[in-house]
């Protein structure tokens, strides 16, 4: 008898239902976009029971695209984007809108624990950087604005956890996300009442729930969710992941010699290793879905997130023929010869790897500028924030990359796909399918149900490499030069963000 599974994958960009079979193969999908609110600038949040009705929605529009009933499904998964903010109150429902990973309202406290040496503290226990869409700041921002809501506190969810306690009904912290928001101590895996302290959050310790790994079983379906989503009472769902690990795994990334890079809303760029770097080099180190390996990341928000608002801004009459806006940007790029323009795109419409207040910008345009030269720069503009990543990757990694595995948006485009190859210069391997944070959230639930013993397992026979992209070497001079010329307009723009507010 077939065994499915079915993942909910909460992104920042896009929320999906994905159903698999044991061998990974894609059986069914529904999807929508995150109903993103902005209340304010720089303030990205949902609303998180409008976010749970449409999740129960797309998980019967998948089952019915499958023809299956809720008892078809082995056992369910939840992953998602990290950081961000999903309270739950006391009075049982969300104490306030759900906070995007894309948020940028609590910048400020950044800047100051940086300046005063809180920061610096946190990473001796956390052994990561404080990001302002973390939990400490964002917790931090909600006591001083909003004590009412602060007060009401009683769980503290991350995006994933948030859909698997309205799932089941019973709280947990999975190790892999929350081990990203700076509230745990990675030397004991354990939440620390001192990090709680040096933030200013001090009551929100003891609300935190037990720490789960991501095969665990961590309850079943209610009664009352399964009315919402159309899954059988008691189908059992398994702690999941945050979504960067789920595509590792999905991506089969389990050796050290390779570089994870992940183009969606966010910039992510990571590798496996079995210690975490504590020089301080490194943005974030966190605990992999894989004992004993730590994940080892740069990222911001700063990916291919930013072509969609580009191209939603500026070229929305762009698509003919019945083309989408994406393939029709996609032809006009293929189509540019990267050495005739100079135009500069910062990617930071969301956020910033290099100012908290950097704000995106295009550069060096002219009168007789393309459509096709303004584009190939905000796809170079994407490609060069995420290698403004990986070069610090590269100075702390002790085991040489062979070649980098690229999943999110950018792998849809042949050209940027390529790009990244011939910036980077690595090869760069795609896999099968498209909804890859997905597929790890399947393989964790294949292995809560028993499928496999163990996700080294799930992964090696789920996985498929689809492309291989070799780097072009008569263009790393041309990308080194326009990436020098990215670095200095990044840099040389700070100064300029506080003037303009």
């Amino acid at each position: 008898m077939t065994q499915y599974y079915l993942c909910i994958d909460n992104g920042g960009t896009n929320v999906k239902a994905v159903i698999f079979d044991a061998a990974g193969a894609l059986v069914a999908a529904s999807s929508f976009p995150t109903p993103r609110i902005e209340p304010a600038p720089e303030q990205r949040e949902v609303d998180s029971l409008a976010l749970w009705g449409a999740i129960g929605r797309a998980i019967k529009a998948a089952l019915a695209k499958a023809s299956l009933t809720g008892g078809d499904i082995a056992c369910a998964a939840c992953v998602g984007h990290g950081k961000g903010l999903y309270a739950f109150g006391a009075d049982g429902k969300p104490v306030r809108n759900g906070i995007l990973s894309t948020d940028n309202r609590a910048w400020s406290y950044v800047e100051q624990w940086n300046a005063d040496g809180t920061a610096a503290k946190a990473r001796e226990m956390s052994r990561q950087s404080v990001l302002s869409m973390q939990a400490p700041p964002l917790l931090r921002w909600v006591k001083e604005n909003e004590p009412a809501v602060y007060g009401n506190i009683r769980y503290i969810f991350e995006a994933k956890d948030f859909v698997r306690f309205m799932l089941t009904g019973e709280a947990y912290s999975e190790i892999t996300d929350y081990s990203g928001t700076n509230l745990m101590n990675l030397d004991t895996v354990s939440f620390d009442e001192r990090l709680f302290e040096l933030f200013g959050i001090p009551e929100m310790f003891s609300l935190m729930t037990e720490l789960r790994r991501n095969t665990d079983v961590c309850g079943y379906v209610t009664a009352e969710a399964a009315a919402v989503t159309g899954l059988a009472v008691g189908t059992p769902v398994a702690g999941g992941m945050f979504d960067i690990d789920a595509c590792a795994v999905a991506m089969n990334v389990l050796q050290e010699d390779r570089l994870c890079v992940i183009a969606g809303t966010w910039s992510i760029n990571e590798y496996i290793a079995k210690a975490p770097v504590l020089d301080g080099s490194v943005l974030m180190n966190s605990m992999f879905c894989l004992e004993p390996y730590y994940l080892v990341e740069e990222c911001s928000p700063t990916s291919a997130g930013n072509l969609e608002v580009f191209l939603h801004m500026f070229m929305e009459g762009l698509a003919e023929d019945g083309r989408s806006v994406f393939d029709a940007a996609n032809g006009l790029v293929t189509d540019t010869d990267p050495v005739s323009h100079g135009i500069v795109f910062l990617p930071f419409l969301y956020g910033c790897n290099v100012g908290l207040q950097s704000k995106g910008a295009l550069l060096g345009v002219l009168s007789h500028h393309t459509k096709g030269q303004i584009l190939q720069a905000v796809y170079e503009g994407v490609v060069f924030s995420h290698r403004y990543h990986v070069e610090k990757l590269l100075v702390a990694k002790e085991v040489p990359v062979q070649a980098v595995r690229l999943a999110g948006g950018a792998v849809r485009s042949r050209v940027w796909t390529q790009m990244f190859a011939d910036a980077l210069q690595f090869p760069v391997e795609t896999v099968e399918g498209n909804e890859l944070g997905a597929l790890g959230g399947a393989m964790a639930a294949a292995v809560a149900a028993g499928c496999y013993p163990d996700l080294h397992s799930a992964s090696a026979s789920m996985t498929k490499v689809k492309d291989v992209f070799r780097p072009n070497p008569t263009l790393a001079a041309l990308y080194d030069k326009k990436y020098a010329a990215y670095k200095a307009a990044a840099e040389a723009l700070l100064p300029v963000w506080s003037l303009i507010g």
